[in-house]
């Protein structure tokens, strides 16, 4: 197959194509694939490809094909991606879900989707039916890889079914993939891509040799993403392309986990969550450093403390490493980037924290401008309003969801729900969402300065409601309370707070991405009381 083949037959035949392109890759697991538990650790791209014809045949032999869904709803690993892939070999849709989601949510996400086949775990189902939903009602079959459960079509009934050759009639326009978007505020929204938005235009950005920061020859990449998000296919189309030495494929956050991997596959490229590298921090301070050889650090997803980047960056002996931090949306891919150096990490402290200057629009991609929330009129520089985005990586729909996309879909502009301001010069500073912005303040800013001067805080979630102080939940690295001494003497010159409620790590609710789901939060530490935002692009 040539390269060209990807974009008539979409990612069903995207390993074929890099298998016969000949591809020297190594691809690295942390642990093995869940659909294929006894082929251990290591893959080459043959090997990859092989495994994808075979999901094709067991999912056919389940009784999916051209035209239905096919619902992936498992741990996290990089083999949502091949069952991805494995669907749309058939013609199917794939529609990948977090397995973390709230068992409520997984069943009205299922109904939306209204899968043929369901592919899923013992873990997941057994979650759900304690909490009284039974997942296996959502598809006409259910797959589960790791048991034989009642209602379900068991692993080993089903292999060994021959795989199609690739399905060729979509056009590439036409929806390819559904994921879906983080869920901080609620019930996620199923996001549908086309080839052409996401292979043709985010994978396109991930595989072009950008100076300084394109994947190399002669780099092991790791990465330690949600593999059932957006995020992933670029990244596997980018990793594909670039052909990287090794690719290594971390399926958790455990520290102890990327210990070990990363020490036997030292990276000198790093990409994961940021609440990842938050975890993760405990490594920089070892005394085998697995962290000494990386060049660039990416991080997408969400918000980056400063003094977390500044002990990664810290961590390597590389003269000048980098720090690649991009800010995205399911829905439209990455909008801007920028560089963060030692250097410009090096002030602490500071009442305005560099990171939450995002950048610059990605040159040939991607347009932004700031608007007056009320009247969708363009701000004049250095006023806040909410950002839109124009790119040809703005996805199709919402599945289940039409009139809600067009909400944030005018006139070619993607509204997407976060308030920023731009400057003279054409960079974004992010605020923070619309739903949860603050007036003449930034709750995420905030959060920054008091990580940056408190050493002690892992992670704070700045809340703010109408006629309150700020409500600071604050998570420290022992777990246990601040001192109110040290509490005042950081937060003298910052708005008004309440005291800081004390959480441990697991205590703060997350999404599947590991963002903060701070209507959760709300709900627990203010009785649900109103938001300054109103939600509506949410």
């Amino acid at each position: 197959m040539r390269r060209a083949d990807t974009q008539r037959f979409g990612i069903g035949a995207l390993f074929d194509v890099h298998a016969d392109l000949g591809r020297t890759t190594a691809f690295h697991l942390s642990r093995p694939f869940d659909i294929a538990p006894l082929n251990g650790t290591r893959y080459d791209v043959p090997g990859i490809a092989a495994l994808v014809v075979e999901a094709a045949g067991w999912l056919a032999a389940a009784g999916a094909g051209p035209g239905d869904r096919i619902a992936i709803v498992k741990d996290n690993h990089w083999d949502c991606v091949l069952l991805a892939s494995a669907s749309a070999r058939l013609g199917a849709v794939p529609v990948m879900i977090s397995s973390t989601l709230a068992p409520e949510h997984l069943r009205e996400l299922l109904v939306r989707a209204g899968p043929s086949v369901t592919v899923t775990t013992s873990g997941v189902l057994t979650r759900c039916e304690s909490a009284g939903v039974d997942l296996t009602k959502s598809s006409d079959a259910t797959v589960c890889l790791d048991a034989k459960l009642p209602g379900t079509v068991p692993l080993d009934d089903v292999l060994g079914a021959d795989g199609p050759p690739p399905f060729r009639s979509r056009r590439p326009d036409e929806p390819m993939i559904v994921t879906h978007t983080s869920g901080t505020t609620g019930v996620p929204k199923l996001v549908v891509h086309s080839a052409d938005t996401i292979l043709g235009t985010l994978g396109r950005i991930e595989s072009i040799r950008w100076p300084m920061v394109a994947t190399r020859r002669g780099d092991t990449v790791a990465s330690a993403i949600s593999f059932v998000h957006g995020r992933s296919i670029p990244w596997t189309v980018g990793t594909l392309l670039l052909e990287p030495r090794k690719a290594v494929v971390i399926a958790d956050d455990d520290p102890a986990v990327a210990g070990r991997v990363l020490a036997a596959h030292r990276p000198t490229t790093c990409e994961a969550l940021p609440s990842t590298f938050t975890r993760w921090e405990r490594l920089t301070r070892t005394r085998h450093n697995v962290f000494s050889d990386v060049r660039l650090y990416i991080s997408t997803f969400d918000a980056m403390h400063p003094p977390t980047i500044r002990r990664f960056l810290a961590a390597t002996r590389r003269r000048q490493p980098l720090w690649l931090q991009g800010w995205g949306q399911s829905e439209a891919g990455p909008l801007a980037f920028r560089m963060l150096t030692r250097r410009a990490l090096a002030r602490t402290g500071d009442r305005h924290p560099t990171t939450r200057q995002v950048g610059r629009p990605l040159p040939g991609f991607t347009r932004l401008r700031v608007v007056d929330p009320e009247t969708m009129r363009p701000v004049p520089p250095g006023e806040r309003g909410v950002v839109l985005a124009r790119t040809r990586g703005r996805c199709l729909t919402y599945l289940g969801e039409e009139a809600r996309w067009q909400e944030k879909a005018r006139a070619g502009w993607w509204n997407t729900g976060d308030i920023g301001v731009k400057s003279r010069t054409g960079t974004i500073s992010l605020l923070d969402r619309e739903v949860d912005a603050v007036p003449g303040a930034s709750c995420i800013e905030l959060e920054d300065v008091l990580t940056d001067r408190i050493p002690q805080i892992e992670e704070v979630v700045v809340l703010g409601t109408p006629g309150a102080d700020l409500l600071p939940v604050v998570c420290t690295q022992d777990g246990g309370a601040l001192s109110p001494a040290l509490w005042r003497k950081a937060v003298e010159d910052l708005p008004a707070f309440a005291d800081p409620v004390h959480v441990t790590w697991d205590e703060i609710p997350r999404t599947g991405t590991g963002k903060v789901r701070r209507g959760e939060l709300r709900a627990r530490y203010l009785d649900g009381a109103a938001a300054y935002g109103t939600g509506r692009w949410t």
